[in-house]
């Protein structure tokens, strides 16, 4: 029964995850999706490229580092807690290097 309630934890850690990766993220492809000033700069590659990446890295950050650290410490807890700052670490990295791309404002 443990295991049962390990992997439905593995299960909800890995939606949540992709859940709040997506959040955070979105604040910064909205500029793309909504093309900024007038909508010349509408660049909708963020949603079926960016957002793919960003919802399964979200998901398999945490679970990789749960999985990781439930096999080498044996303590659930422990391992859940891991999992958060993996996770944390990923969404920080997300949100200070990744940067959605921007054409220059005048092309002439």
């Amino acid at each position: 029964m443990r295991e049962h309630r390990a992997g439905c934890f593995g299960l909800l850690l890995a939606a949540a995850g992709a859940v709040m990766a997506v959040l955070a993220w979105a604040p910064k492809a909205r500029v793309s999706v909504h093309g900024g000033f007038e909508g010349m700069h509408r660049d909708l590659s963020v949603l079926y490229v960016d957002l793919p990446l960003i919802a399964a890295g979200g998901a398999l950050v945490p679970l990789a580092a749960w999985l990781l650290a439930l096999r080498a410490l044996r303590r659930p807890w422990l391992a859940a807690l891991i999992a958060a700052g993996a996770f944390a670490l990923g969404v920080w990295g997300l949100l200070s290097w990744w940067m959605p791309y921007r054409r220059p404002e005048f092309m002439g």
